[in-house]
C-alpha cells in the first residue's frame, strides 16, 4: 500500500476521498501521530486496506467497499467488457472476506449486486460511482438524523461514556454515537466525555479522543477497566455506543468491551444507546449467536505500538467483538427513529417503515 499526503484540511469528515479516478484513505493506524492517506487505484487494495485497519467501523468499511467495488468493475470490463459481471464476482469474495463481522460491508456487497443486474452493455462505471457516491452521501444524512434522534433521549447537563471510535472516522461523516455526542453537546446536555482507550487498537485513545478535541468538546480519557468505576462515582448519564452488527432481536455486536460496559451500565442505573444506520442491522441473524465474531492476531494483544509487553511464550485470545444481550441495551438509535428496550418485534416493525 503506498502512503501519500493530500493538499486538503484532514478531519474525521475527509477520512475517505474519492479523487484522481481512485480512492484514498486516511490512514487511521497513524493517528494522531500523522495525517497520511493510503492510494487505492484497485480493488486489491482496498480489500488489504480494510483488512489492515486503515478504514475502520462498519459503515466506512461498506463505504470504502463501495467505492473499491467500482475499481473492481472498472479493471474487468477493460479486460472483458462481455464478462466482467462473472469476473467481478471474485473480488466481491475478496471485499467481503475482509471483515467478517461489519455487516456494513455486505449490505453495500448486496446492493450493487442488484444494481450490476439492471445495467446495460456499456461502461458501468458511471453508474457504479454514482452508487458508491450516494451511499457516501447518504451515510452523512442518516447520522445527522441519528444525532438528533439521540440527542432528544438525554437529560443533562450530564457526562457519558463512549467506547472505541463511532465518529467520523467510521463513517462518512458526523458519526454514529460520536453524531448523538455532537448534537446533544451542541444542545447543552453534555458537559463531559469519557472515552476508553479501547484495547488493543487504543481506537479511543488515537480517533475518539482526537476527533472531540477538535470539535472543542471535553474528553477525559480513561482505561477500559476504570469504567464502571466511573459510573459508581456518579455524574454518568448515559453509555452511547456505536455497532458493528444488529441482530434481529436487538442483540448487539460492537467492539470487545462494550458487554462489560452494559453490565456494569444495568448495575448502576446508567443508560444505555447504541446508535447505528439500519443498514447495520441483519434481519437473517436471529439473535446474537448468529453474527461471526472476528478473531485478529495474538500480536495485537501481546504488543503494544510494536513492542512486546509480556514474557516470552505467553498466549493471547484476541476477538474483535462482542455480542450485548438486547436486555441491556435501554435505546438503539437509527436514521429512522428510536427502538426503546429493543426485541425482535420491535426491530421488525423499525424495518419496516
Amino acid at each position: 500500500m503506498r502512503e501519500v499526503s493530500l493538499d486538503v484540511a484532514v478531519s474525521a469528515d475527509s477520512a475517505i476521498l474519492w479523487r484522481d479516478d481512485r480512492l484514498y484513505l486516511l490512514d487511521q493506524r497513524c493517528l494522531p501521530a500523522r495525517e497520511v492517506f493510503i492510494e487505492c487505484p484497485d480493488v486489491q487494495t482496498t480489500a488489504q486496506a480494510i483488512t489492515a485497519m486503515v478504514v475502520r467501523g462498519a459503515p466506512a468499511i461498506g463505504i470504502a467497499a463501495a467505492y473499491g467495488i467500482v475499481l473492481a468493475a472498472r479493471r474487468r470490463h477493460t479486460l472483458d467488457p462481455s464478462g466482467w459481471r462473472v469476473a467481478m464476482e471474485n473480488d466481491l469474495q475478496l471485499l467481503a472476506a475482509a471483515r467478517p463481522t461489519a455487516v456494513n460491508l455486505f449490505w453495500a456487497i448486496g446492493r450493487f449486486r442488484d444494481l450490476v443486474t439492471t445495467l446495460g452493455d456499456g461502461d458501468p462505471e458511471p453508474a457504479l460511482l454514482a452508487e458508491a457516491q450516494a451511499i457516501h452521501r447518504r451515510d452523512r444524512i442518516d447520522n445527522r438524523r441519528m444525532g438528533e434522534f439521540g440527542a432528544g433521549l438525554i437529560q443533562g447537563p450530564t457526562a457519558v461514556i463512549t467506547h472505541c471510535n463511532a465518529g467520523g472516522l467510521a463513517t462518512g461523516g458526523w458519526g454514529t454515537a460520536l453524531g448523538v455526542i455532537r448534537s446533544a453537546y451542541a444542545q447543552g446536555k453534555i458537559e463531559n466525555v469519557y472515552a476508553d482507550e479501547t484495547r488493543p487498537w487504543l481506537q479511543g485513545a488515537r480517533l475518539t479522543a482526537w476527533e472531540l478535541v477538535r470539535d472543542g468538546i471535553p474528553v477525559q480519557l480513561m482505561a477500559d477497566s476504570a469504567a464502571a468505576a466511573r459510573m459508581a462515582a456518579g455524574g454518568v448519564g448515559w453509555v452511547i455506543v456505536g455497532s458493528d452488527r444488529i441482530a434481529a432481536n436487538g442483540d448487539v455486536a460492537n467492539k470487545i468491551g462494550t458487554y462489560g460496559l452494559a453490565v456494569a451500565a444495568r448495575h448502576h442505573g446508567v443508560k444505555f444507546m447504541v446508535a447505528a444506520p439500519t443498514s447495520t442491522v441483519d434481519m437473517d441473524s436471529a439473535d446474537g449467536t448468529a453474527i461471526p465474531i472476528e478473531e485478529r492476531p495474538e500480536e495485537e494483544v501481546l504488543q503494544c505500538f510494536g513492542k512486546a509487553t509480556t514474557a516470552p511464550g505467553v498466549g493471547a485470545w484476541n476477538p474483535v467483538f462482542d455480542v450485548t444481550p438486547a436486555q441491556l441495551v435501554d435505546a438503539i438509535v437509527t436514521e429512522r427513529g428510536i427502538i426503546r428496550r429493543p426485541d425482535a418485534d420491535k426491530l421488525a416493525a423499525h424495518m419496516a417503515k
